[in-house]
């Protein structure tokens, strides 16, 4: 059984990029979209810790919908990477856009990361992909 939390608590302002934690079984997988970068970084910290929290085996961070990411949230990413590999689990990607995937290449993070072509089928919500 999936459930999601949302993270995204604007204080009243509009948010560039959002993000929320959907559960299946010990799997997270952070839902993000829009554009991420140091102006609003604090809902993947939030999903990211979440997911740590409650102890996680696997956190899938799906990017179908997420457009922009600048060296912040690269930072994050590679802290949560660390971070999960201390409690002995897993942070993957999936579904890069062009410009994301991009990022990551120049930077040499790709290699860091198990990446998928998309959301893996397991982890996909009925009637989305």
């Amino acid at each position: 059984m999936a459930a999601e939390v949302d993270v995204n608590a604007a204080g009243g302002r509009d948010r560039r990029f959002s993000a929320a934690v959907r559960w299946i079984g010990r799997t997270a997988v952070v839902v993000v979209a829009g554009e991420l970068d140091r102006d609003d970084p604090d809902p993947l910290n939030e999903a990211m810790e979440q997911a740590l929290a409650r102890g996680a085996e696997r956190i899938v961070v799906d990017c179908d919908r997420l457009t922009f990411c600048d060296s912040t949230g690269l930072n994050i990413l590679l802290k949560t990477r660390l971070d999960a590999r201390e409690i002995g689990a897993k942070l993957e990607l999936a579904a890069l856009r062009p410009a994301v995937a991009r990022m990551l290449d120049i930077t040499g993070a790709m290699a860091l990361f198990p990446v998928h072509a998309r959301l893996p089928d397991e982890l996909a919500v009925p009637g989305r992909q």
